[in-house]
């Protein structure tokens, strides 16, 4: 935002595993006023070929890729569970030592389609340095956790055992248990009869560009108006 100095902006580290559309709504409201004093300082990557580096190149946004393999966390050929989680856990101290170490650490992290979970070696450190993470969901609380949450619905949906016939979106602080932290905002979206799988896809990224911006927003100035006490 023109005018103001770093100190009075929400610095942003964006993490994302994909196309990136939801980077690019949060991109697109800091531009347009809907997300004032803030700006996004950094966008991590764990698929090299994520189209949201492109969108980060087009802003003139740093990004960088880290991966668990490709970075020497982790064997493809491992296959013990030990080996696996000692990889996580080194990979997670790893991305945490590299955010709190840099010049200027961000004040809030938003998961915007990242698809790896992060454990305690992450979240621990991130907390304590007093950074809020948070992360959106394509369910209601309590609803679909993990994976192909809105796949499962709509079979739910298909097979007459979606209560009211409604899914929803959520985004939600970021804790240890998958999808289980608390909700900042949620909404409800009801699946129409006839309505194919990528039809109720389209509607509810539609609908998650818009509460990505709505509670990041929120959280800024919660986080601006802490800084100003």
């Amino acid at each position: 935002m023109a005018g103001t100095t770093d100190s009075e902006q929400c610095r942003i580290l964006v993490f994302a595993s994909g196309n990136g559309s939801n980077f690019q709504a949060i991109i697109d409201a800091i531009a347009s006023g809907q997300i004032p004093n803030a700006r996004i300082t950094q966008l991590i990557v764990n698929r090299g070929k994520a189209y949201a580096t492109k969108r980060a190149e087009a802003n003139n946004i740093p990004w960088e890729y880290f991966n668990l393999i490709s970075h020497g966390f982790q064997s493809k050929s491992d296959t013990d569970p030990a080996k696996l989680q000692q990889a996580r856990d080194n990979y997670d101290a790893a991305l945490a030592k590299k955010i709190l170490e840099s010049d200027k650490p961000p004040h809030l992290i938003v998961l915007a389609g990242w698809m790896y979970i992060f454990g305690e070696h992450f979240l621990d450190p991130i907390s304590a340095a007093g950074i809020k993470v948070i992360n959106l969901h394509p369910a209601l609380p309590g609803k679909y956790d993990g994976v192909n949450a809105i796949g499962r619905a709509y079979e739910d949906f298909k097979a007459g055992k979606l209560e009211g016939n409604k899914t929803g979106i959520m985004v939600h602080y970021v804790i240890k248990q998958v999808d289980r932290g608390e909700p900042l905002m949620t909404r409800e979206i009801e699946i129409q009869q006839g309505e194919e799988l990528k039809q109720l896809e389209e509607r509810i990224h539609e609908n998650e560009h818009q509460l990505i911006v709505e509670a990041t927003a929120k959280v800024v100035k919660e986080i601006m108006a802490s800084k100003a006490q």
